[in-house]
């Protein structure tokens, strides 16, 4: 505690502090959280034990520090020995989408064909005649085989049906859906998708990347009232998880939109950064000369191109053929021109661009033309991001860190596709497959997330992922590829201040020390000292962000 005296004693040397660390010394900490194992990245040993706050930011760190600025008027909490970090920035999301899913039915853990049908069907009666969107699949816990309509046209008659793939770039469509789309054996495959068709040239209800607009247009699209309640849903699932920022790498601007009108009504719970389609890269550098870009709740002013498509959808582009599939390559879902030309420009009007990129061709071409756009533009802090950057081949890896191009990587996808990433592209290109410690390793800066909906909003089976790599069907204890497991402290650096970095934020998130948000997740497990075996078991107790705490368990 500190009395008058010693504030007046103290006096002298306010002018030698910066303005919050004088705010603190005038009138204390608003709150004080005390006896944690505080974390933060490079923060190293001996550990803190305590971290103060003035208003939305951390004013103070350390037990001698924290109890020399508590007056009467600070709340004191007591962590009685919990892990205090960082708050978790979850580097990719469809938030909208994955918002969506959380009132959707769950189709992923389907035991079987009929059970998948059952599912479809019980959600038509309850919703009759509404489009069923959401309950993403996954055709490997299903057999292998690619669903089709006449899987559940029985159970869904009346009731137009657009489930995704887990990874988002293909749907099943009933025969209602088709209809409804006009999708037609005599319906050319648009350029970048695939129409799936059965031995006799008809459709089969599956459609990939590129061809999912042609039943997007006809889907009634959600009010404005009914996407503002989803993506509050999805705010709080996304806290209860520690997650305190999301980056949104969209393909429509639906998120965008929907995140300026919550910021409009005041803060937003969560922080967000959107991006929107490289297409519209114009419409975005005028926004931004009107706007500005936003502030630390919503910030824009980025872009996301898409130059391929999935490892499941087999559409992302590889220089050799699949293994599984020897007449295929994948699939360009924006052209190499188109993609060169469109990224010079966002870069050359200042916004930040990242791009989608699964193959290894794909990774190379991608790289290629960053480092193009450089040659155009000239020098400049511009923090080219691929995201997922999942198949490379070896001589792209130390490329990352040359062109300081950052990796944007979800770790659940290694643990998920390790099951049966071999199929599509046997053994020898599974040696650049979620290559995260090499990447690490040649000094490129990489970054953690979900992809929710395609994998959980749930950074500790992110970590969990990265450090085993124990795929969730149990078939590799070991880890797959186990070459490239992380530490837990790496894991964590990557969730926190490497995304902060990712988002130009990294001088106010993503460290607990003095001047930087108190966006803080508690958990009731040290994560750097139990067996990684039990991380996915560990509860977040409380997560901060800008100073409030908004999740409690």
């Amino acid at each position: 505690m500190i009395d008058r005296r010693s504030l007046l004693r103290a006096g002298a040397s306010l002018a030698l502090l910066t303005p919050l660390q004088a705010l603190a010394a005038e009138r204390g900490l608003d709150a004080a959280l005390i006896n944690a194992r505080v974390w933060t990245p490079g923060g190293g040993a001996p550990r803190l034990s305590a971290v103060g706050v003035v208003g939305e930011r951390i004013a103070a760190v350390g037990a001698d520090q924290v109890r020399s600025l508590t007056t009467a008027r600070t709340r004191v909490i007591d962590l009685k020995g919990a892990f205090l970090m960082p708050a978790f920035t979850d580097n990719h999301t469809h938030f909208l989408t994955g918002s969506t899913a959380l009132t959707q039915v769950d189709l992923l853990s389907a035991k079987d064909r009929a059970d998948f049908a059952a599912r479809l069907g019980a959600a038509a009666k309850a919703r009759p005649g509404k489009w069923i969107l959401g309950g993403s699949w996954d055709e490997q816990r299903l057999g292998g085989a690619l669903p089709t309509r006449e899987w559940i046209d029985a159970a869904t008659p009346d009731t137009p049906v657009a489930v995704p793939r887990t990874d988002l770039h293909m749907y099943l469509l009933n025969s209602l859906a088709l209809k409804l789309a006009g999708i037609t054996r005599d319906t050319p495959d648009p350029p970048g998708g695939v129409i799936v068709r059965d031995a006799k040239g008809e459709p089969t209800g599956v459609v990939k990347d590129n061809a999912k607009a042609l039943v997007e247009r006809v889907i009634p699209p959600m009010t404005d009232a009914e996407t503002d309640a989803i993506m509050r849903l999805g705010i709080a699932h996304g806290l209860s998880k520690g997650v305190a920022q999301a980056h949104n790498p969209e393909l429509d601007w639906k998120t965008y939109e929907a995140l300026r009108r919550l910021r409009a009504k005041g803060e937003t719970e969560m922080r967000f950064y959107a991006f929107v389609p490289l297409p519209d890269w114009e419409k975005m550098a005028d926004i931004v000369a009107r706007d500005g870009r936003g502030d630390d709740w919503v910030r824009w002013g980025a872009v996301k191109a898409l130059a391929d498509g999935s490892l499941g959808s087999r559409t992302a582009v590889f220089h050799d053929h699949y293994d599984d599939a020897p007449d295929q390559t994948g699939v360009r879902v924006t052209t190499l021109a188109n993609l060169r030309e469109w990224i010079t420009a966002s870069d050359a009007h200042g916004l930040h661009v990242t791009t989608h990129a699964i193959g290894d061709q794909a990774n190379d071409e991608v790289l290629d033309i960053y480092a193009q756009v450089e040659k155009t533009n000239g020098v400049k802090d511009r923090r080219f991001r691929i995201e997922h950057a999942q198949h490379l081949s070896h001589a792209a890896i130390p490329r990352f860190a040359k062109q300081k191009v950052i990796a944007s990587v979800q770790p659940y996808h290694a643990i998920d596709d390790g099951r049966w990433a071999v199929k599509r592209i046997g053994p020898e290109r599974l040696k650049g497959t979620y290559a995260f410690k090499s990447l690490m390793d040649a000094g490129a800066t990489v970054t953690f997330g979900s992809d929710w909906p395609v994998a959980p909003l749930d950074p500790l089976t992110g970590v969990y992922g990265a450090v085993t790599r124990r795929t969730i069907d149990g078939a590799n204890p070991a880890g797959w590829l186990p070459d490239q497991k992380v530490s837990v402290e790496q894991a964590l650096t990557a969730y926190t201040a490497n995304n902060a970095f990712a988002g130009f934020m990294e001088d106010r998130t993503g460290r607990i020390a003095p001047g930087y948000y108190a966006d803080l997740a508690i958990l009731d497990a040290d994560l750097t000292a139990i067996d990684p075996l039990k991380i996915p078991d560990v509860k977040v107790l409380h997560t901060f962000v800008g100073g409030k705490a908004r999740y409690s368990a």
